[in-house]
């Protein structure tokens, strides 16, 4: 073999090397985002893949969302499982607690934009016409880890010297799904005296004609606290925390992404109206409350 033919074998066999090379370093790097489970893992998943794929998009990264129940959070997290999380605003405290997660961007939804409010409940023509008249009464709560739908009204009744535990006659949380849905409905049908009810899902019942605005008596109203946000794992390549920060706060109505062949609108298929970046401090009054109900991450047995 001639030193030229050698020569040109080595050079091919470089080139090779190199498109084999840039091949493998062109490769899209996958990160996951832990979702947090709301009503069921199939409305959750239809609500945030197009998010999802759109912060692919925008990002030039590869997200793969993971739906987490919510109870099971904090150690999937732990795990290493992702690194981006979707939580409620009790889960965030939670998890900047245990592991210093950092705010990324909160949602804004409704009236109160990135804030909510909880609220105690009983039906219209019922007697029960102030927050004095629970005693002895049947009640339902949201989910234990729900900021508006447990924590905020159990706050409200211990600041109004009601002691939940000793005062009622009866609270349950009721099974299943659909939670926060279930509950009003238990207060409006009779299955339920009073019920712990997000202001939120009042607002969205009314405007979807579930209920009628005068169906029901709100007892009492916390104040308003920070709805659901995006955080990351500590350490994450804050490059790519700008990104996905900025992809948030951009969002119009009218961007897009494609799922299975179809492009959805991304905020509309999410039920959000947009994003806004808080601070950690603007979490504080749920910190409060946590502490006041002996809840996670300060509970003392």
């Amino acid at each position: 073999m001639t030193t030229n033919r050698i020569f040109h074998l080595l050079l091919i066999f470089t080139l090779l090397l190199t498109v084999a090379g840039c091949k493998s370093e062109g490769k899209r790097q996958v990160v996951k985002i832990g979702y947090m489970l709301c009503n069921s893992e199939k409305e959750t998943t239809e609500r945030f893949l197009p998010l999802t794929r759109y912060l692919s998009d925008k990002t030039g990264v590869d997200f793969e969302m993971v739906p987490v129940d919510t109870n099971d959070f904090d150690k999937r997290f732990k795990n290493g499982e992702f690194t981006f999380t979707h939580t409620n605003s009790i889960l965030y405290v939670i998890l900047r607690e245990h592991h210093g997660v950092e705010l990324v961007a909160s949602e804004k939804r409704g009236k109160f934009g990135s804030r909510t409010a909880g609220t105690i409940i009983a039906r219209k023509g019922s007697g029960i016409e102030k927050l004095a008249d629970i005693k002895g009464k049947r009640m339902a709560f949201g989910p234990m880890l729900a900021p508006t739908g447990y924590l905020a009204e159990y706050d409200l009744m211990l600041a109004a010297g009601i002691n939940p535990e000793n005062d009622l006659g009866h609270y349950t949380i009721p099974s299943g799904s659909f939670k926060h849905e279930k509950l009003i409905y238990g207060v409006l049908y009779g299955q339920y005296d009073v019920a712990a009810a997000p202001i939120l899902d009042i607002e969205n019942m009314t405007r979807e004609g579930k209920i009628a605005a005068d169906d029901l008596v709100i007892l009492a109203q916390s104040v308003p606290i920070p709805y659901c946000t995006f955080a990351t794992a500590k350490g994450t390549d804050p490059a790519l925390v700008k990104k996905v920060k900025d992809a948030l706060m951009s969002l119009k109505p009218s961007d897009t992404a494609e799922v299975d062949g179809e492009r959805l609108k991304v905020l509309k298929a999410a039920w959000i109206d947009g994003y806004e970046e808080l601070l950690d401090s603007d979490f504080n009054p749920i910190r409060e409350m946590a502490k006041r109900v002996n809840m996670p991450p300060y509970q003392k047995y």
